[in-house]
């Protein structure tokens, strides 16, 4: 439903170039938080947010335009509507990592979590990556797969460390690496939960976009 060259198309192209932004941000944010010493990044995370923000409106604007002079397509403008929300929210938590990389003294090290803080890591990085082509693509397997190994695996490592540090049961972190440990943590849930969100609009229509597929 998103071939026709129209704004509606035009608006979905903005989507994809906030996703690439994000990608970026992203990458750029957890070098700074895990790999270096010091927290300067290549590129300028807050002017990418502000992009991305620009990005949003401009998409909100192309759809209502279209949809008021036209009437078309409104099943597919309600999609991009509610996909580029989410979108905008991955590049706030990518932002934040960035700011939890400036208040962090050195590199964020997970103690005894970090081979499970690696893992959810680079798995969100893979799932970013993942969700983009499915979404560019329109691949309903690939997108498939995304939302499976979010729920069943992502989601609950991450809420796993971040409980494991609430109750006690991780000693070897000071204070201050456990609370950041715990926000970065809880930062790549939410990024990996928009990612999912952004796919499930690929296989389902737009009332239970968001949600698990329904059966047919």
């Amino acid at each position: 439903m998103f071939r026709k060259e129209n704004l509606i198309q035009l608006a979905l192209d903005e989507c994809h170039e906030m996703l690439e932004l994000d990608w970026q941000m992203f990458q750029a944010s957890v070098e700074s938080l895990r790999r270096s010493d010091s927290n300067q990044v290549t590129i300028d995370i807050r002017d990418m947010d502000k992009r991305v923000n620009k990005y949003e409106r401009d998409v909100r604007r192309k759809v209502i335009t279209h949809l008021s002079v036209t009437g078309d397509d409104v099943s597919a403008g309600l999609v991009v509507v509610s996909v580029v929300v989410d979108i905008e929210r991955i590049g706030d938590y990518t932002k934040n990592i960035h700011e939890l990389a400036e208040k962090h003294p050195d590199r964020l090290g997970g103690g005894s979590l970090e081979p499970r803080l690696s893992s959810v890591e680079k798995r969100t990085g893979d799932l970013f990556q993942r969700t983009a082509k499915a979404f560019l693509d329109g691949n309903e397997d690939e997108a498939r797969k995304v939302m499976s190994e979010y729920k069943d695996e992502l989601s609950s490592d991450c809420e796993s460390i971040i409980m494991d540090i609430v109750s006690g049961k991780v000693t070897d972190l000071s204070p201050g690496n456990a609370a950041a440990v715990a926000l970065y943590a809880r930062y790549l849930k939410r990024i990996g939960s928009h990612l999912r969100t952004i796919v499930t609009s690929v296989v389902n229509p737009f009332p239970r976009i968001g949600y698990k597929e329904k059966p047919l």
